[in-house]
This record gives C-alpha cells, sequence and structure tokens, in this order.
C-alpha cells in the first residue's frame, strides 16, 4: 500500500492530495491554505511557537498544514471555495489547483453543504436571500462566504430598487 501511495504522490501528486485531503484530513484551515506558502509557514510556525501548550486541534491541524505546504512548494495551490464549482465534502481539481469543498468552511457541516449543492442543482441563485432560503444557511456562513469572496456577483436581495 505504501508504494501504491508513493507512487500517486510522486507521479500523480494532485490526484493525491485531492484525494487525501478529502478523505484523510479533518481539520483544515482553509483561510490560511488559500494563502499560499508563506501564510502556511507563518501558521505553522505559530502552532509550533506554542510546543506543549498547543491544543490536540492544532496538532491535527499541524499535520494538515504540513502536507498543504508541500503541496504548495511543488507549484500547486488552493483556490477559494466557489459557490457553483465546489463539492459537498470532496476537493476538486482544476488545473493545477484545488477548489476545496463546502464542508472546508468552518462551522459548516456536510448537511448543510449538500443543501447548497441540492440547491443549486435548481438554477442560479438570484441573491444572498435566495441562496440563505434555499441553500438554508445561517447567516454566519452567509457572512463568511461573503468576506471571501464567493458571492461577489450576488446582490443582497431578490427585490430590485425603484430609487
Amino acid at each position: 500500500m505504501a508504494v501504491r501511495i508513493a507512487y500517486f504522490k510522486v507521479h500523480h501528486a494532485l490526484l493525491y492530495y485531492a484525494a487525501y485531503f478529502t478523505v484523510r484530513a479533518d481539520d483544515f484551515d482553509i483561510d490560511t491554505m488559500i494563502k499560499g506558502s508563506t501564510a502556511i509557514r507563518a501558521k505553522m510556525e505559530e502552532i509550533n511557537g506554542k510546543g506543549l501548550d498547543a491544543s490536540p486541534k492544532e496538532k491535527n491541524l499541524l499535520t494538515v498544514l504540513e502536507l498543504a505546504l508541500e503541496m504548495c512548494e511543488r507549484g500547486y495551490s488552493f483556490k477559494k471555495v466557489d459557490l457553483y464549482e465546489s463539492s459537498a465534502d470532496e476537493f476538486i481539481i482544476d488545473g493545477t489547483s484545488l477548489i476545496p469543498p463546502f464542508n472546508s468552511i468552518p462551522g459548516l457541516g456536510t448537511n448543510a453543504a449538500l443543501n447548497i449543492v441540492k440547491a443549486r442543482k435548481d438554477g442560479e441563485f438570484l441573491s444572498k436571500e435566495d441562496l440563505q432560503q434555499r441553500g438554508k444557511v445561517s447567516k454566519t456562513i452567509l457572512e463568511y462566504l461573503d468576506n471571501h469572496g464567493c458571492l461577489e456577483s450576488l446582490p443582497d436581495q431578490n427585490q430590485l430598487s425603484l430609487f
């Protein structure tokens, strides 16, 4: 099994990383991972600086960040969560980048992610309000998506302003 994993890591690197992050990684810091090598290194140094005071979650995150750093150093990158391209729970390969799934967003579970994907199949979202209603998205998650540029083209409400 180790030889198979090593083969994919060397010869089909992006497939390996997509599979690893989808299946094995439970803790993400998608905000840091999107920013690339420098941000990942800084976050790793921050966690390592805590030493024994680092929480178990931070220690698990450190392993994920190490692999994310390796991926970025090999010339690959992470994109932002995309309202129309992201999967509910799987990383998607897009050229030399990985598009994170909705469930990598802090506070967004797999069921909520599946609701967004299901609502997306019924057509494009008309507004943030439409996304919140059809996708059953909480206000916090909506703000997260908006702050990270995922909802740039969507107006706040369905109604048109007359003035």
